[in-house]
């Protein structure tokens, strides 16, 4: 990449579809709940709802209404086996909003070391 006329590097801006898949993400992980869920998915194999919602005290619904959010965002899926639904977790896009983080943050950091220069000047 070459730089601008200016000097500064080249912005590389995310795409709007990044953005607002990231942003999807961003919203399905905003709540607690799903949070939890999130964790205990990761944490192995893939669970059936009533394995979800054992020990706690979250209802059946209230998970099916938090895995279906959490599916739109592309962050679970589930699998028929038999006559259950087993879900698991895809870390595929949580990979996407870690990098569309960490490329925030680049420019950000750029935009930090032109301003020092600036004020050093």
């Amino acid at each position: 990449m070459s730089a601008r006329a200016d000097g500064r590097p080249p912005r590389v801006p995310l795409k709007r579809a990044q953005l607002r898949d990231c942003a999807a993400v961003f919203a399905a992980l905003g709540d607690e709940t799903r949070l939890r869920i999130v964790a205990a998915l990761c944490a192995g194999a893939a669970l059936s709802i009533a394995q979800i919602t054992a020990g706690t005290d979250i209802t059946r619904q209230s998970v099916t209404q938090h895995l279906q959010v959490l599916a739109e965002a592309g962050l679970v899926r589930d699998a028929k086996v038999g006559r259950e639904r087993l879900w698991s977790f895809e870390p595929a896009q949580i990979d996407a909003a870690r990098a569309a983080l960490e490329a925030i943050g680049r420019q950000w950091d750029q935009a930090l070391l032109r301003l020092r220069q600036a004020v050093e000047a």
